[in-house]
């Protein structure tokens, strides 16, 4: 019997490597035919094609093309690197995304069904609104207190608590380290650190769970910054820059403010106290990381800009090292990586039967029936 195999440009299998930023020896020790493939020496078979687009994350439809296809970011890029690792969209992020518009979408039809009104901060200021009454606008909209943050004991605490406000105000908030539910495949925060998905109806955040709980609060407060502006936007919200993008800049102006108010952090700081001790102390009364106070010293005059350089690289250096947490509950994980808002309605239109549970599977990353009735369990909604 003759083995049907498939006829295929090298040049698409060159792009698809590429694309798959895996190491080349890995790829083929999985695929030893690989360069035999691209000589044309050998066709792959079908079998062997498909497990190559899967191992690369490749559409496999893209591998039959006459010409690599040009794929460009469904969403505005305020990024002001990537590194040359990153010189196009990754499958993570580009998959992550995607993930995310399907969900956006199944929860704004859900709520036009559900005749719900479309929410009034949605694109309620612009790059030259007051930022310190925005971010007052913000805390007051989504119910932040200052003092009630500052009292948790833990940054995990503080970002669950903040993004549980967001939720509550109507925004989707997704932070997940891994693409969908595959804990093989982490999301890497030198790509993006999170992305803003404006809509009148269903505002989203997504927030990547690979980064420091410190640098998340950071992102969080950022996006919050672009859905007020209605403005979507991925983002790697660096602080150090000033010369970036003017959105950019205003965001992340309005994000200090909402985190670090100038009036709360005067009042906090011990001006006399021994400075890297303070910067430590004050990361830890405000739950954000020692980069976001370092910056709002600088910007409020109690450090200079060279200080603040020679202190943000060795801060820099030293926070990239340290480990991040993981594990925990799995039905707690789960509903953090599709926000709670949107899983809770998912899995009650799925009950009353107006959405197939095969959708919902797909929407939520779930193969099993029990599995399902065990996150509605966990969320009160079965």
């Amino acid at each position: 019997m003759t083995t049907l195999r498939v006829p295929i440009q090298p040049k698409i299998l060159d792009w698809a490597e590429n694309r798959s930023l895996l190491d080349g020896d890995l790829l083929r020790t999985h695929f030893p035919k690989l360069d035999d493939w691209k000589e044309g020496a050998i066709q792959p078979t079908l079998k062997q094609l498909e497990d190559f687009a899967s191992f690369t994350h490749t559409p496999f439809g893209f591998l039959m093309l006459p010409e690599p296809p040009v794929e460009e970011l469904p969403i505005p890029d305020f990024r002001t690197m990537p590194s040359e690792r990153y010189e196009r969209p990754s499958p993570d992020l580009l998959e992550t995304i995607y993930i995310c518009q399907e969900r956006q979408d199944w929860y704004r039809d859900y709520l036009r069904e559900n005749d719900e009104r479309p929410l009034p901060f949605v694109g309620k200021a612009t790059i030259r609104s007051d930022v310190k009454a925005i971010a007052d606008d913000i805390r007051k909209t989504i119910g932040l207190d200052i003092a009630e943050r500052r009292s948790y004991p833990t940054w995990q605490d503080a970002l669950r608590n903040f993004i549980a406000h967001a939720d509550d105000a109507g925004i989707l908030v997704m932070c997940s380290g891994v693409v969908g539910n595959n804990n093989h495949r982490p999301l890497d925060p030198r790509e993006f650190r999170g992305f803003a998905l404006a809509d009148p109806f269903a505002p989203l955040i997504f927030i990547n769970g690979s980064d420091s709980k410190s640098a998340q609060m950071f992102t969080l407060a950022h996006e919050l910054a672009h859905i007020w502006l209605g403005s979507t936007a991925l983002s790697d919200v660096p602080i150090r820059n000033v010369e970036q993008n003017e959105t950019e800049l205003w965001c992340n102006k309005v994000a200090a403010e909402i985190l670090v108010p100038e009036s709360v952090f005067r009042d906090t700081l011990n001006e006399s106290a021994a400075r890297d001790e303070e910067i430590t102390r004050m990361s830890r009364v405000f739950k954000v990381s020692t980069l976001v106070i370092m910056r709002r010293m600088l910007d409020l005059g109690y450090i200079t800009s060279g200080e603040y350089w020679d202190r943000y690289h060795r801060e820099e250096d030293r926070l990239r090292i340290l480990p991040k947490s993981s594990g925990g509950n799995f039905f707690l994980t789960q509903a953090a990586r599709a926000s709670k808002r949107f899983t809770r309605a998912l899995i009650v239109s799925t009950l009353e039967g107006r959405t197939l549970h095969r959708d919902a599977f797909k929407y939520l990353g779930l193969t099993k029936i029990d599995t399902f009735n065990k996150l509605g369990q966990s969320l009160g909604v079965i």
